[in-house]
């Protein structure tokens, strides 16, 4: 797949595994909010929105993207008022960041995601906000990230 354009890579990813079944923790784990490692979240065979965000972001380390490029977001629903975490991809500074997003298999910018109001934007490197265009940084870390690397870099 490696040969595939970035573009086709981000579909092929984002379309393969949202097939994937949804389920919440509250289910899956008997609590709420668990963040599961790519090999968790594919030996219970099913997650929601936080596990696709994380797999997704593994997938695509996997197969060469930068990790600087890539941010697990938190984001509100306009329409519910429900919290919900995607994947964006900033492939440009410059540009709005395409949005992996498990109730979709349409890869859009989030300036075309007229339903999602981003609310944080995560990473290796810290935790930011969207402010005019421009990332923010607003903290050196967010702990459950830090503690998922940990977890998967122990299970690999």
């Amino acid at each position: 797949m490696s040969q595939l354009s970035k573009k086709k890579q981000l579909q092929e990813v984002n379309f393969y595994l949202n097939g994937l079944l949804p389920q919440y923790d509250a289910i899956t784990n008997n609590k709420e909010d668990v963040w599961a490692t790519p090999k968790e979240f594919l030996t219970i065979g099913c997650g929601d929105c936080e596990d696709y965000a994380i797999i997704k972001y593994y997938s695509l380390l996997r197969l060469g993207f930068d990790k600087k490029k890539l941010y697990l977001t938190i984001v509100q629903d306009k329409y519910t008022s429900g919290y919900h975490m995607v994947l964006s991809y900033f492939q440009t500074p410059k540009n709005s960041p395409l949005v992996l997003d498990n109730l979709s298999f349409r890869i859009l910018p989030l300036s075309k995601r007229v339903d999602l109001k981003p609310l944080f934007f995560i990473n290796n490197k810290g935790v930011y906000k969207l402010k005019k265009g421009t990332l923010i940084k607003t903290a050196p870390e967010y702990k459950r990230f830090s503690e998922l690397r940990k977890k998967v870099d122990k299970n690999l």
